[in-house]
């Protein structure tokens, strides 16, 4: 294992940003971990998977660690379920293909979504009706201080709406390094939620399947999300607030046709692009599509702040400030970033 120094990071983030790290290393298996948290000492430690949830503002004056633990585990079945395991490190694309051309079921709706493994419990992915926390069965994370591996239940987990334990309390305490999903063998379609059944009904699909409703998903994620690959970004900058009934009440009546969705808890989601596109700076009628050099917002989804080339994290940053204040001055409703900042 090298421990390489001033290593810019921009092929370590999907924005693109052109920033350097002190120190960096990848590693593969625990042993590795523990050896580096011996040469980090107290120094400030960050750790990627896929980059793809991260906005760097600044050098890193410290360490950068590439989680590289990889593999794909079938641990066993029962009559409804097969137990799978798979690396931190591993694809999170990847591995859904992978799980969908063995008919395992629970992560179709959730193709597409950059990043990694271990970046799904985190921050409990989500998209189209389906969470993580609904095909989770357990993972083990490295206690970076006692250098010991923890296992961690759904309900150790503390999933909420794109947190989790790990985003909160034990923040910064703990690396993900293997998660063990627990996936169907009779499948539980959610095709009712965004434009999946209309999406479906365009692909002429008279059977349902997995397959299919995977395809759609990525059918309709890459006709409203850019390629990180082409144009950078982090998908979804901001997360979907939540509201009381009454001031969803309040806000439908002065707002007709503002979208949100019921929670089970009895709050209510707002669609946080349709609150972006419907605000906007002084000079524009909407956020969607702004541009400010190099920074701007996604013309075909609001939620995502995009880099067109040479923007800096700082410049994306002071955007997504921008955003929150007009959301906020016109529908009183406070956005929160999805998207950790460093």
């Amino acid at each position: 294992m090298q421990i390489q120094e001033n290593i810019p990071l921009r092929q370590y983030n999907t924005f693109g940003i052109e920033v350097c790290a002190k120190y960096f290393a990848g590693f593969s298996d625990a042993d590795e971990l523990a050896w580096l948290t011996e040469q980090a000492g107290r120094d400030e430690v960050i750790v990627l998977g896929g980059g793809s949830n991260v906005l760097f503002t600044q050098n890193i004056n410290g360490w950068v660690w590439k989680n590289n633990i990889m593999g794909i585990e079938e641990l066993g079945e029962d009559h409804s379920f097969v137990y799978v395991k798979a690396g931190a490190g591993e694809n999170w694309h990847r591995f859904v293909q992978y799980a969908i051309s063995r008919n395992w079921a629970g992560l179709e709706n959730l193709s597409l979504i950059p990043g990694n493994v271990g970046a799904a419990p985190m921050q409990n992915i989500g998209a189209y009706g389906v969470e993580l926390k609904e095909v989770f069965n357990s993972l083990e994370a490295f206690h970076l201080r006692e250098k010991k591996i923890h296992t961690f239940t759904a309900g150790d987990c503390n999933f909420g709406y794109r947190e989790s334990v790990f985003k909160k309390e034990l923040k910064g305490q703990y690396v993900i390094l293997n998660v063990n999903f627990c996936l169907r063998k009779q499948p539980v379609f959610h095709t009712a939620y965004g434009a999946i059944q209309q999406e479906l009904d365009k692909m002429n699909i008279n059977s349902l399947s997995i397959h299919a409703v995977s395809q759609a998903v990525i059918n309709i994620r890459s006709s409203k999300l850019p390629d990180p690959s082409v144009t950078g970004n982090a998908g979804s900058f901001f997360k979907n607030p939540l509201v009381s009934k009454e001031q969803y009440a309040g806000l439908k009546e002065k707002y007709p046709s503002i979208v949100g969705y019921e929670n089970a808890d009895g709050m209510v989601k707002l669609a946080a692009g349709w609150l972006i596109e419907h605000s906007g700076p002084a000079e524009a009628v909407s956020w969607k599509g702004y541009r400010k050099g190099a920074a701007g917002v996604h013309a075909k989804q609001a939620l995502v702040l995009v880099n067109y080339g040479g923007a800096t994290g700082s410049e994306i940053y002071d955007l997504s400030e921008q955003v929150l204040e007009s959301v906020q001055a016109k529908f009183g409703v406070t956005l929160e970033r999805e998207v950790n900042i460093y």
